[in-house]
């Protein structure tokens, strides 16, 4: 039984990761405001991002409890130290962390101001590879299509979204700054 919640509770987490930060990125870009007002959208973002962490949760719980694979909790928490697919481990360890700073910063972000909130969220595009690395190399069920090609198909539209914030080709439109008048 156990197993099974493993299985399900991991692909759950990378979907709600998944969901949330295409979410975020549409968000960023401007695109999601053209059709609902942000505070909403915002919110929507935020629960995504908190049902992410409560999947992966049980996820781990589910893990340590196995009474086949026996993972521990310094195998659970502590990058390196599994013996199973230490990378992949390590990749799913690292990006629970990120996701709880990330996530966390929702709720400080007035305490520690935009730029520091900014530049935390900009880690989430390493956290999301983080994941999706995890998920396919540790997996057990990512040789089924269709959990292949839910990683493969985030991936490509989380880059794509971030190579277009990169570029500047968001809905946003470039903030002008103000010309000096000329003498």
């Amino acid at each position: 039984m156990t197993w099974l919640i493993i299985r399900g509770s991991g692909i759950a987490a990378f979907a709600f990761l998944a969901i949330s930060t295409i979410w975020g990125l549409l968000l960023s870009g401007g695109y999601a405001k053209r059709l609902v007002k942000a505070k909403p959208l915002t919110y929507a973002h935020e629960s995504l991002a908190v049902a992410s962490i409560v999947a992966t949760v049980v996820h781990l719980v589910a893990l340590w409890m196995d009474s086949f694979i026996q993972f521990g909790l310094l195998e659970l928490f502590i990058p390196g130290a599994s013996l199973y697919r230490p990378l992949a481990v390590s990749l799913g360890i690292v990006a629970f962390y990120g996701l709880l700073v990330v996530s966390g910063s929702f709720y400080v972000k007035k305490r520690i101001g935009q730029k520091a909130w900014r530049a935390i969220h900009y880690t989430s595009f390493g956290l999301f590879l983080a994941a999706a690395g995890h998920g396919l190399m540790a997996g057990a069920d990512s040789s089924i299509p269709w959990v292949f090609w839910m990683y493969v198909v985030s991936t490509a539209a989380v880059v794509g979204l971030t190579s277009m914030r990169i570029l500047g080709g968001g809905a946003r439109k470039a903030r002008r700054r103000p010309q000096p008048a000329q003498a």
